[in-house]
């Protein structure tokens, strides 16, 4: 079987599945800028080599996922991903993130009524796309609940898809949420939450960092995704839908990821 070449861009927040324990839902862009889901995934199982980084070019079997309607959803051809990931480059961030960008913005979204609908019509189901607000608003923070649900926890003790549970603590549940308010090129105004890897990731070494006070590493948070991301950079967010939400949601979308470049002189000067 032919390897699938993805270029990784976006790695979810740890959640649990009543189906596939802990999972982390990846997804990528081949080369020519089409996306890929890669779910599931037990990414924080896998030894730490195969535990690929974004905008790292991997190859590994690929498969569709028939489970999933979602034309971009694939899943990897056996349980045991351990030595099926193959490296290649991993794109830097010179030149103003040049080579990041001649991959990841070659079909940009401005329109999110045209989204949604392409997300619900039939041979289309569009379900990842890289979308371009036209004014960010504001970042959000909420508090959430502490801990993973009773019929989450009842899932990891049951134990399906990944036996050996030795040395591996399952990740700790974010207990806040944070979502950007954005207009799209119609004035389009919505809320979406962000569940990328990376807002979690900061949010934990913020608190870390200010002594366990929740309050300060959330404005710590708030911070990089709205005083510097939003108000700095020349934002994008990558959006996704959830199966089950993307036929009877009005807005299946939920951010999945941040592609924040530098604003170039000529955006600048207009």
């Amino acid at each position: 079987m032919a390897k699938t070449k993805v270029l990784i861009t976006v790695k979810t927040y740890p959640s649990i599945s009543t189906k596939y324990e802990e999972t982390v839902c990846t997804a990528g862009m081949r080369e020519d800028g089409t996306w890929i889901r890669i779910y599931p995934m037990p990414f924080r199982k896998l030894p730490y080599a195969q535990q690929y980084p974004k905008y790292q070019w991997i190859e590994m079997d690929l498969v569709k996922n028939k489970s999933d309607f979602r034309p971009e959803s694939h899943r990897p051809s056996n349980v045991d991903v351990n030595d099926l990931i193959c490296f290649g480059n991993k794109l830097d961030t010179k030149n103003k993130w040049a080579k990041r960008k001649e991959i990841v913005l070659q079909n940009i979204y401005t329109d999110l009524t045209k989204l949604i609908d392409e997300a619900k019509t039939e041979g289309k189901y569009t379900s990842l796309a890289v979308f371009k607000p036209t004014r960010i608003k504001n970042f959000i923070v909420e508090k959430s609940a502490r801990d993973w649900s009773e019929k989450q926890k009842a899932t990891l003790q049951q134990g399906n898809l990944f036996e050996d549970k030795s040395d591996f603590e399952v990740v700790k549940k974010l207990p806040y949420k944070f979502s950007y308010t954005f207009e799209d090129c119609n004035g389009r105004e919505s809320t979406l939450m962000n569940e990328d890897w990376e807002v979690g990731a900061l949010y934990w070494n913020c608190l870390k960092r200010n002594n366990g006070d929740e309050e300060a590493a959330c404005a710590d948070v708030k911070k990089k995704y709205w005083d510097d991301f939003a108000k700095t950079k020349d934002l994008y967010l990558f959006l996704g839908t959830t199966k089950l939400n993307q036929l009877r949601a009005p807005n299946p979308f939920v951010i999945i990821g941040t592609f924040y470049p530098p604003i170039e002189l000529q955006q600048r000067l207009f």
